[in-house]
């Protein structure tokens, strides 16, 4: 039987696949210890340009070393591969503890609660949100101790940052501020799915569970759930205070540990002394300077590109899961909102429809692929405002959004977006923007438009 190895590791079988990596069980020879090592194609991360995630992923697992979060022991690299060697749990995921038991009994979901609380403390101190909270990311080890786990959705954002904007997480446990695309501050985000958390391990259910996505993003906007009969009282206004909708009346970790239900038989976790954090390893194995990245290039301050949506935004924003009608209550809230798709650069897209916007007389202020178009209406009589921002769907294939801002709802009907609608043209069929627009002002006598070509 041959033996495979890589460096210091004897490789067996696989534990895990997943769409990028497989996960092998592997030994360390020279101490003994069991490892669960990540495998991923070279060629394939970067073909998928998913090199900058998983150096951040590795990054941030190296920052928050602590007894309760799964620990990453090194990273090493071949031509081909990149092994990521972690920490062997045993224990299997909390989730699955609730699946096949149901739920907990009082002082076992307080005690993992209470471990929950630490470790995720501690990914705060070193300005890590998890952002995927969950019993699935909760593993087990040998001790029935919890080890958070998948780091994969979590921000690090740079000093001076305090508000995050991408939508992302599990719906079930997801803050209602996330879906809000507002921004957020992470911790609190992170503390709303500690508190969805606690009430599954207590009640062997979700609080907000619904099939219809908008219904189930209505509830949680709402915070509308309610506690079982045998959750204890204190449990049970800990959770109230938690699940507030409102991220500023939200309780905070150091409320969390005064609280009397949590208090009671709490040990925190004793830390040993601060290690020191090598990246080395990875920079060896991700920097290679005989390797380029295809399609590859530097962004600069200036033009840092329009926003990338992911399929959790994609979600929220399609049609009959538009979400705004949660947070504008008004019945007409849906008229004021459009969007269409091109395969257009997003430059060329946004210049095209600054001109569009500039001949009908309004002005144009340009921020980062969003631009706010004002004036006045047709009748001259009251102000007029449009927002138009561009999202990166997925090579090649951009989103516009168009929302009015301000201003008459027929007005940003009759006088705004009908003329845009032969842009939209120009979205589909490769002919120049300018003879659609060129098009329009003939028909409305406009004489204003000198460029053409």
């Amino acid at each position: 039987m041959v033996v495979r190895k890589v460096g210091k590791y004897e490789v067996g079988r696989t534990i895990g696949e997943g769409t990028f990596a497989k996960v092998k069980f592997a030994q360390n020879t020279e101490t003994g210890e069991s490892v669960a090592m990540k495998v991923l194609d070279r060629s394939t991360i970067i073909k998928h340009k998913m090199i900058d995630q998983i150096k951040r992923e590795i990054s941030i697992m190296k920052r928050v070393r602590h007894p309760y979060v799964v620990r990453l022991h090194e990273v090493i690299a071949s031509r081909t591969k990149i092994y990521i060697i972690l920490e062997f749990i045993t224990g299997g995921e909390l989730f699955d503890k609730i699946v096949h038991h149901g739920r907990l009994s009082e002082s076992e979901a307080r005690r993992y609660f209470q471990q929950l609380i630490d470790g995720v403390d501690f990914c705060h101190s070193k300005g890590v949100y998890h952002r995927d909270l969950k019993p699935e990311n909760l593993l087990l080890d040998s001790q029935g101790n919890l080890r958070i786990s998948d780091f994969g959705l979590s921000a690090l954002p740079a000093e001076g940052v305090t508000l995050l904007r991408t939508t992302c997480g599990t719906p079930n446990y997801v803050a209602p501020e996330v879906l809000s695309h507002k921004g957020y501050h992470g911790a609190l985000a992170d503390i709303w799915s500690c508190g969805v958390i606690l009430y599954v391990l207590m009640a062997g259910y979700l609080p907000f569970d619904e099939l219809d996505l908008t219904t189930l993003y209505g509830k949680i906007d709402n915070a509308e759930f309610s506690c079982p009969s045998w959750f204890p009282v204190g449990a049970k206004s800990l959770i109230h205070r938690i699940l507030d909708p409102n991220p500023e009346t939200r309780i905070r970790i150091d409320e969390i540990r005064n609280d009397e239900w949590f208090k009671k038989n709490y040990n925190p976790v004793g830390l040993s002394e601060t290690e020191d954090i090598d990246m080395d390893d990875i920079n060896a194995a991700f920097d290679d300077p005989e390797e380029e990245l295809p399609n590859e290039q530097c962004a600069n301050n200036d033009d840092m590109g329009p926003l990338n949506l992911n399929a959790f935004d994609l979600i929220i924003l399609s049609q009959g899961l538009n979400l705004s009608a949660l947070f504008d209550r008004r019945e007409d809230s849906l008229k004021h909102q459009t969007r269409f798709v091109s395969q257009k650069p997003a430059k060329v897209v946004l210049s095209s429809m600054e001109v569009v916007a500039q001949s009908m007389g309004f002005k144009t202020h340009i921020r980062n692929y969003k631009m706010r178009v004002e004036g006045l209406s047709a009748n001259r009589t009251s102000h007029f405002s449009v927002i138009m921002e561009i999202f990166q769907v997925a090579p090649p294939f951009i989103m516009v959004d168009i929302q009015k801002a301000a201003g008459d709802a027929e007005e940003y009907l009759k006088v705004f977006l009908f003329p845009l609608y032969f842009f939209i043209l120009f979205s589909i069929f490769d002919t120049h923007p300018y003879a659609h627009l060129t098009f329009y002002l003939l028909l409305k006598g406009n004489t204003r438009l000198s460029i053409y070509s």
